[in-house]
């Protein structure tokens, strides 16, 4: 009787160590060797990172995308975000990541979105206040749904994205787009009245 195959593990990526390293300072996937050689656990724990944060195909393999990621999860300091004692909602646009902040902890977060493209898109930094929610707005100008929409300055606010989050080759025409899940976690938190903390300058824009 032939011995059944072993089950194949994850391949390894081009920027194995550079996410092994940035999902050890992340601190939540599960333990992790800084070696650049792939393991079981290392698979175990890059695809949980992977499912999370909406990257495709989430098969454990470490490659730029993923890195990408990580990197900019584990860069974001809550402490850039002037929040007060309520609750706040930050975008960094230099690391392309939100956050909720609750007297002076992070309740939510961080977690990837992708704001404003370059060509007089970009989503501007400031101070505002969520002005205006709905569950599922329709966009005039472009004609599609926006889901879980949270706005808060000019035609901009927070939604569901339409499209894979991890296109860099494009952003949104202003407003800071989420995955599913945290786009539904931010609007249960949020209300008409909420400070929202635009902070920094999106790569490239």
């Amino acid at each position: 009787m032939k011995p059944k195959p072993k089950p194949a593990g994850c391949p390894t990526g081009e920027r194995q160590r550079d996410v092994e390293a940035a999902l050890v300072d992340l601190g939540s996937f599960g333990p992790i060797t800084v070696d650049g050689k792939q393991s079981p656990a290392d698979c175990k724990a890059i695809k949980s990172f992977q499912q999370r944060y909406g990257i495709s195909p989430a098969e454990g393999r470490a490659g730029p995308t993923t890195a990408g990621v990580a990197k900019r999860l584990a860069a974001t300091d809550p402490a850039k975000c002037r929040a007060g004692t309520g609750l706040t909602f930050c975008v960094d646009l230099t690391n392309q990541t939100v956050f909720a902040m609750r007297g002076g902890k992070v309740i939510l977060g961080p977690t990837v979105t992708r704001t404003g493209m370059a060509g007089g898109y970009q989503t501007p930094a400031g101070n505002y206040k969520i002005n205006f929610r709905n569950i599922k707005e329709w966009s005039n100008p472009y004609e599609v749904w926006l889901p879980y929409w949270q706005h808060f300055v000019d035609g901009m606010g927070f939604h569901e994205t339409t499209t894979y989050i991890h296109n860099g080759a494009i952003g949104s025409h202003g407003c800071v787009n989420l995955l599913p899940a945290d786009a539904r976690k931010l609007w249960s938190l949020g209300k008409v009245g909420t400070p929202v903390h635009v902070y920094g300058r999106r790569p490239g824009t």
